[in-house]
């Protein structure tokens, strides 16, 4: 899987070398988990953001930790409504998780109806992102659909996991594929943030996600945001804010560095933290 992040291209580490030694003695992971959402300088908030069992551990242990950030398309009817319905599918959908059979499916099977729900109430004319990630069994699971981010932080180094669906990204693949490996043609195309898989689209046949599930270890931190936040700060600015140790600090430094830029644009912001520890 290719991921672009800016000029860069990065790949998370092979699933082989996450893996620490399953022993009966082993300590289990746990987690810590924070939010931050701000409108930023729009008129209405077209962000929502969901937590599963952020802070029961006993359900956390038996049926997991669900995190999602949606992001409203503007421009479009009812961004708001878009993400809210976004949420509420993954949602109900937790809730019929079968744990002993396989999640990927199951959550890319959520993520289809919750397009098809979306379309079926804007008619086309409405449509969300969404990055949702369940941790199960020390496990990660995620699908992304859209242009919201999904990074992770391991030791020093910080690693985008999901792959956008914009323009862009198909003009990146076409220098690739024609062997021209030149990302300008991408970077100067005035259409090249225009989005070509999102929720609520007629057609939409594309999600991105691990096929099989990607193993923690402690001290990674996971990022889900909107591109209020993804969009706006630098990598190194992402990377500083994630090296504090708790997900609070890590939110609070996440605002003031995205509202510290001071943008006349600034989209709604909307992230989650999920820091794995002993």
């Amino acid at each position: 899987m290719w991921i672009f992040s800016g000029k860069k291209q990065k790949t998370p580490p092979k699933p082989a070398d996450l893996s620490a030694p399953d022993t009966p003695s082993r300590r289990r992971l746990s987690y810590q988990v924070a939010s931050l959402q701000g409108i930023g300088r729009r008129e209405r908030q077209e962000d929502d953001f969901l937590i599963i069992n952020g802070d029961d551990v006993v359900e956390m242990g038996a049926k997991g930790l669900l995190a999602a950030v949606a992001d409203g398309m503007g421009g479009m009817k009812d961004g708001s409504l878009a993400s809210r319905t976004a949420i509420e599918c993954l949602q109900s959908g937790f809730d019929g998780l079968d744990r002993s059979t396989d999640l990927a499916d199951q959550l890319s099977d959520i993520v289809f109806r919750a397009g098809g729900q979306i379309r079926a109430l804007l008619g086309g004319d409405g449509g969300s992102t969404v990055v949702v990630c369940l941790i199960f069994g020390e496990k990660l699971y995620f699908v992304s659909v859209g242009d919201s981010y999904l990074y992770l932080k391991r030791g020093t180094q910080l690693y985008r996991l999901n792959r956008e669906h914009t323009y862009r990204s198909l003009l990146y693949l076409q220098q690739i594929r024609s062997g021209k490996m030149d990302p300008k043609a991408a970077e100067e195309d005035k259409e090249s943030g225009a989005l070509v898989q999102f929720l609520g689209m007629s057609g939409m046949d594309e999600i991105d996600g691990f096929k099989h599930p990607y193993p923690l270890k402690d001290g990674d931190v996971l990022l889900l945001c909107s591109d209020g936040v993804g969009g706006v700060l630098s990598e190194e600015q992402i990377l500083g804010c994630l090296s504090w140790p708790k997900p609070t600090e890590i939110c609070a430094n996440l605002e003031e560095n995205v509202l510290k830029q001071g943008l006349s644009y600034q989209d709604n912001y909307t992230a989650v933290v999920v820091r794995c520890g002993y």
